[in-house]
């Protein structure tokens, strides 16, 4: 789930190009109704999340919500194109920051596991798009590999890392920061990124051989 470089950014959007907001104050209330619709379902889940509970908690109208969502599912599906575009806006930075593809590696994942600890309701989200909308579910995982593959060549490219199947290695990698999220983002938050982030660095970096 951890974003990569090479991944566009993505602006909220609904079922209908049409109901785009073309103001700030149309932006900004779009802006409520998503961080809304994350509180809602992320406390409920879709099936028990409302519509009604989503624009009382963005202090918007009924009718405000549809404006920009036609219902309960369209607003779900863009939570999760902009929750994934949150992911890659915060993470990005940290990867191009570094040195190296390497320390990237290791400065994505801390930066990632500090937004899962403020985000949780992200894991939630996410798992749940993978019945009420699959298609999603799989583009924010796939587009995500396939920028990382992408990012990996190109580091190779660079003489950052070494050579190998860049998709299997993409999954492989963002397997590992999917549950490093789960764990220690979602269900144990008291140890420090830091020390997780060296942890699985470690394991990029050395691999499981033992030293020759």
């Amino acid at each position: 789930m951890t974003a990569t470089p090479q991944t566009s950014a993505e602006t909220p959007h609904t079922e209908s190009r049409s109901k785009e907001p073309r103001t700030a104050r149309g932006r900004k209330t779009l802006r409520l109704i998503l961080d809304a619709a994350a509180e809602e379902f992320g406390a409920r889940g879709y099936h028990e999340g409302s519509i009604a509970r989503i624009a009382q908690r963005a202090g918007v109208a009924i009718g405000s919500f549809y404006t920009y969502f036609d219902s309960k599912e369209a607003v779900f599906r863009a939570l999760v194109a902009d929750m994934s575009r949150q992911v890659r806006e915060h993470v990005v930075p940290f990867i191009l920051a570094a040195p190296d593809r390497l320390a990237g590696e290791r400065a994505g994942l801390t930066a990632y596991l500090d937004f899962v600890r403020t985000h949780k309701a992200l894991y939630r989200i996410i798992d749940e798009s993978a019945f009420v909308a699959e298609d999603a579910y799989r583009r924010h995982y796939v587009d995500v590999a396939d920028g990382y593959a992408t990012s990996l060549e190109q580091a190779f490219g660079r003489g950052e890392v070494s050579d190998g199947d860049w998709q299997v290695r993409a999954w492989a990698i963002m397997g590992m920061n999917v549950f490093l999220g789960l764990k220690y983002g979602v269900w144990d938050d008291g140890r420090p990124v830091d020390e997780i982030a060296a942890a699985a660095h470690a394991l990029i970096a050395d691999g499981l051989a033992p030293p020759r």
